[in-house]
């Protein structure tokens, strides 16, 4: 047995901690660039504390998705105004956005130089320039992921800019940070989250180090996101999905996405949409088929027990089986509210160009078994 394991060089998590943001900002330098989400209104009371510890900073917004055409912008004001870190607080477009413009900081050229699928695929040689991660939503982990998810309009497809230097100088978790969040980003985040434990547990990189996490997290989901939903100021339950996204991020970083996300990254680019709502309506489907294709095709097989482990976990119930889990993702998704694909545009003579780009992703790699075009049609007309 081999893998390897790597993260943030330090993860502080916990209510309250974003009051530690200055000084462990001011142990890199006095100044500081915050990548922030729509909102630039939501990150003064962080520059404010950035400010009492002797840090100046500039802001930089990231209305929407991270694009190409956004981070080389971001890129220019990091590459002139000699910043000595860079602070991402927001969701996941915000950190990834950050990332990226840490990592363009420090390697010379331009992303395109960089960027996989559309561009010239280059090693990042150079560490990025230290950069802190700081979410507020518990979904996508991206503050311990090293890998930036960039949207190209042009190509109308997300791609990734990544290398184990991009990985954050320091994630600052506090749970605090989402109390206010509105029930469909809860949704659709903690959906996310769910999706990022279930993968990397079943893939063929699955490893006993992200293993534990997994467990450990899907256990905080299946209390935690009903309630958190239901009840946005459940001290309880926002810390249980805050740790949950964090251990997602850990493990997608150190195994392996599958079929979910091999989907949903290219109907993101193709159509828009947020992501964790894509797969959670995803999740159940695609479990349902790579249920029955590992019983068909390759039984008996480890991730056809670990289907059922997770059941097991999620559902409460020691002797579930993977129907029975399955069914437990069914109903969440109905009680989230989850909308079906075709809200977003996707339409059924669509599903060849969707297929051809899912089945060569990289998160598709990770599947446990490879799935027939027939079977990847079923997952897109179920979830349609």
């Amino acid at each position: 047995m081999q893998f390897e394991f790597a993260t943030a060089n330090r993860i502080i998590f916990g209510e309250g901690v974003l009051g530690q943001v200055g000084e462990r900002a001011a142990e890199f330098g006095q100044r500081a660039l915050v990548v922030c989400g729509r909102s630039v209104e939501r990150a003064k009371g962080l520059r404010d504390i950035l400010k009492a510890s002797g840090v100046n900073s500039q802001i930089f917004s990231v209305p929407g998705e991270p694009t190409v055409e956004i981070v080389q912008r971001g890129v220019q004001i990091v590459r002139q105004g000699d910043f000595d870190l860079i602070v991402a607080f927001g969701g996941g477009s915000a950190l990834d956005a950050g990332k990226a413009m840490a990592a363009m900081a420090t390697n010379p050229g331009e992303l395109l130089d960089y960027l996989e699928v559309i561009g010239r695929g280059k090693p990042l040689n150079i560490r990025s320039l230290p950069w802190i991660g700081t979410p507020t939503t518990a979904g996508t982990g991206a503050e311990v992921t090293r890998n930036a998810v960039l949207e190209s309009s042009e190509h109308r497809v997300k791609v990734s800019l990544r290398s184990p230097g991009m990985l954050a100088s320091l994630a600052l978790v506090d749970p605090e940070l989402t109390y206010d969040l509105p029930q469909p980003i809860t949704a659709s985040s903690g959906m996310d989250a769910l999706s990022q434990l279930i993968e990397p547990y079943v893939s063929n990189k699955a490893n006993p180090l992200a293993d534990a996490l997994c467990r450990e997290g899907l256990s905080r989901v299946a209390r935690g996101l009903r309630r958190a939903y239901n009840n946005g100021r459940d001290a309880h339950a926002r810390r249980d999905m805050a740790l949950a996204s964090l251990f997602g991020g850990l493990v997608l970083a150190n195994a392996k996405l599958g079929a979910v996300h091999g989907f949903a990254g290219v109907l993101g680019g193709m159509y828009g949409g947020p992501h964790g709502e894509i797969c959670a309506r995803l999740l159940p489907m695609v479990m349902d088929v790579n249920v029955m294709a590992l019983e068909t095709r390759e039984a008996p097989h480890p991730a056809s027990e670990r289907y059922a482990e997770v059941a097991q976990i999620l559902t409460g119930d020691q002797n579930a089986q993977a129907a029975d889990g399955i069914a437990w993702l069914q109903a969440l998704v109905k009680d989230l509210d989850i909308p079906r694909l075709s809200n977003y545009g996707l339409a059924q003579a669509d599903f060849p160009e969707v297929i051809q780009r899912a089945a060569v992703s990289s998160s598709m790699q990770g599947n446990p078994i490879k799935l027939t075009y027939p079977e990847l049609e079923h997952i897109l007309e179920t979830a349609l």
